[in-house]
């Protein structure tokens, strides 16, 4: 009687304690997991969402950013307010089982070097490789010695380090140049060529080699005023009328004969040739077939050029760093020497069989009468 009055059998109080234990423990175990599974959600998010990050994860950059483009990171400093790009290289994976930290020097060299000439000049002297030469350097991925090195002809025996001393600095991605006409002539610069590059692109400037033999005497008298005449030179025996070929003004139009030497290292595919008369004509379009050549976007235009009537010749309408316009020196396009018209026509019979025979061996005709 008195178990009842107090509350009533024990086992009865035992189970509802057991009971209220049971539902309270699984309360907790119920919002312990729901819990848990909130944070990691929200943990999940923050990892995850592209949109949120962390203030301090680009404390390695000061105040410049990144952007990853086609596999290159460009940075730019904008505390400094740099306004042109620094490109920098991705770093190279480290060598399997290697040990330390990746390497940390990221800069891609963009210092300027001197190089061996990736396409030459080699002719024809008085040909127009002055002009093209001048021509050429408008465009920004050429870097050209503007003097003649005579390297392959004259001082070859200084060596290749000479000769690369000799060249323009220039970046990665630009073209080295040079100019020397002697070389189309030169009986040992072919092979010397070849040696230093199989892939150097060659660029001949060819003219009427009538016109050119006596602009070459032109510039020869202008030196050295005391030589006999023209027509002394030009034959061998004036009564029969037999050319002297072997006089250098005469004997550099023999295209075919030069060329054959250089065909016989080089591919025609790598002999670019430039008609000197449209140089003058039409120059845009000569330096439109030139950047073809070399692999060039066509930067140098029409634009650049206009037609000095004075001259006869094309003259650069503003040069690159100058506000000016500029024509070349005063040996170019200046008046030639006067030469009677049956010497001329005996010049052009000499060369017409040669002519021919060159047209044939670069699939041109360049209309010289």
């Amino acid at each position: 009687h008195a178990s009842r009055v107090l509350g009533g059998h024990p086992s009865a109080d035992l189970r509802r304690v057991l009971h209220r234990l049971l539902i309270m423990s699984s309360m907790g175990i119920l919002c312990f997991s729901l819990i848990y599974l909130l944070t990691g959600c929200c943990e999940s998010e923050l990892t995850e969402s592209p949109a949120v990050r962390s203030p301090a994860s680009d404390d390695h950059l000061g105040s410049g950013w990144l952007q990853v483009r086609n596999g290159t990171v460009y940075t730019r400093n904008l505390a400094a307010e740099i306004k042109t790009d620094t490109i920098v290289g991705l770093a190279e994976p480290s060598a399997a089982g290697s040990a330390g930290p990746p390497e940390t020097n990221l800069t891609k060299d963009w210092t300027a070097t001197r190089r061996l000439p990736q396409a030459m000049i080699i002719g024809v002297k008085k040909g127009g490789t002055r002009a093209l030469l001048e021509f050429l350097r408008l465009h920004p991925d050429i870097r050209a010695l503007g003097s003649e090195p005579h390297f392959f002809d004259r001082h070859y025996a200084r060596g290749l380090d000479w000769y690369r001393s000799m060249m323009p600095k220039a970046l990665e991605g630009q073209i080295v140049m040079e100019k020397t006409p002697r070389y189309f002539v030169s009986a040992e610069a072919p092979e010397r060529v070849h040696a230093m590059s199989r892939g150097v692109k060659l660029i001949v400037v060819v003219r009427d080699p009538v016109t050119r033999a006596i602009s070459d005497y032109t510039q020869i008298i202008s030196k050295t005023p005391n030589i006999p005449p023209f027509e002394g030179l030009v034959f061998k025996n004036r009564t029969t009328g037999q050319i002297d070929s072997q006089w250098s003004p005469l004997w550099i139009g023999l295209y075919a004969q030069h060329l054959e030497r250089w065909l016989a290292w080089f591919p025609r595919h790598q002999i670019h040739l430039v008609s000197g008369e449209t140089l003058i004509s039409d120059p845009a379009g000569e330096l439109a077939r030139v950047q073809d050549f070399l692999g060039l976007q066509r930067i140098v235009t029409d634009k650049h050029f206009y037609f000095n009537k004075t001259k006869g010749f094309p003259c650069l309408k503003k040069p690159e760093g100058s506000s000016k316009p500029h024509c070349l020196g005063k040996t170019k396009g200046r008046t030639h020497a006067s030469i009677r018209p049956a010497v001329v026509r005996r010049l052009r019979d000499f060369y017409r069989p040669h002519n021919q025979r060159f047209y044939r061996m670069v699939g041109q005709d360049f209309g010289w009468q």
